[in-house]
């Protein structure tokens, strides 16, 4: 009888276990997932791809915390694993257009005059077309660090040094900046 117990007590640890890490990757995926969304876009997936692949990426995270491996860094983990699928898919892609940030999104000018609204819209033209000058790395670590990873998460995404990352986003923030005060 003390083996039923004891078997009993086991099985209900695992679900214990199990419940928690399905809550925990439950949580990181409404804290993350908007993010990794567009973090997809930005590589250049179209919207229904970069949902698939969102939801691949959090089951990919709850798999291997089920077998039991130790990730330490969670975050940096998904955006790791969200790059290099965003990239396999993207080269399964037919086209390679390039995002249009205006697609899918309403516009955040408040309504003014004609005028304003032409050159609010012109200087965002030249924005977007500034950031479409910068490498691709340039441009990874800038969509990256917008998602509000950190230098050292970024370089573990992207295979580079935190330094690396660094000099990347300098040299787009000069680019920027001097497109912005044109």
């Amino acid at each position: 009888m003390s083996s039923f117990a004891s078997d009993e007590q086991f099985v209900g640890l695992i679900r214990q276990e199990q419940t928690g890490l399905q809550d925990r990757v439950s949580r990181l995926f409404e804290e993350a997932r908007d993010d990794v969304y567009r973090y997809l876009l930005t590589l250049g997936l179209y919207p229904p791809q970069a949902q698939e692949a969102t939801q691949e990426v959090f089951l990919r995270l709850y798999a291997t915390e089920r077998k039991g491996e130790e990730i330490q860094n969670p975050r940096a983990w998904i955006f790791r694993v969200a790059h290099n699928l965003g990239l396999k898919i993207r080269a399964r892609q037919y086209s390679e257009e390039p995002f249009d940030p205006e697609v899918g999104s309403h516009s955040t000018t408040q309504a003014g005059t004609p005028e304003s609204e032409l050159l609010e819209r012109e200087r965002m033209t030249r924005f977007h077309a500034a950031v479409e000058g910068l490498s691709e790395q340039q441009r990874r670590c800038l969509f990256l660090r917008m998602e509000g990873l950190r230098y050292p998460e970024i370089g573990v995404t992207l295979g580079i040094s935190a330094s690396a990352v660094g000099e990347f986003l300098r040299r787009a923030m000069v680019r920027l900046k001097k497109v912005r005060d044109e």
